[in-house]
């Protein structure tokens, strides 16, 4: 999760919600304005929505990368793949 900085200036932040247990019970976005104490802090390493979705979709393309490189060798290998998975369909 990222610290996301909105066009209205704001940075839309992560926050977990722990139960009583010590349990993470979810993640969550939390809106923050320049009045916060840690707006600052926060604002040094915040992207905009573009940055994150421009991040996401290269983390899928080099993870697609990594599989099919891995499938190959895999293949080179006489592996069938990991144990109890379905056949590759590529």
């Amino acid at each position: 999760m990222f610290v996301i900085r909105l066009p209205n200036g704001n940075l839309r932040v992560p926050q977990s919600a722990i139960g009583q247990e010590g349990r993470v019970l979810g993640d969550v976005y939390v809106e923050i304005g320049p009045q916060d104490a840690d707006y600052s802090r926060l604002a040094a390493q915040a992207l905009t929505p573009e940055e994150v979705a421009q991040r996401r979709e290269r983390w899928r393309a080099d993870d697609e990368a990594l599989r099919q490189e891995f499938l190959e060798y895999a293949k080179r290998q006489g592996d069938a793949g990991w144990p109890d998975s379905p056949a590759d369909d590529s």
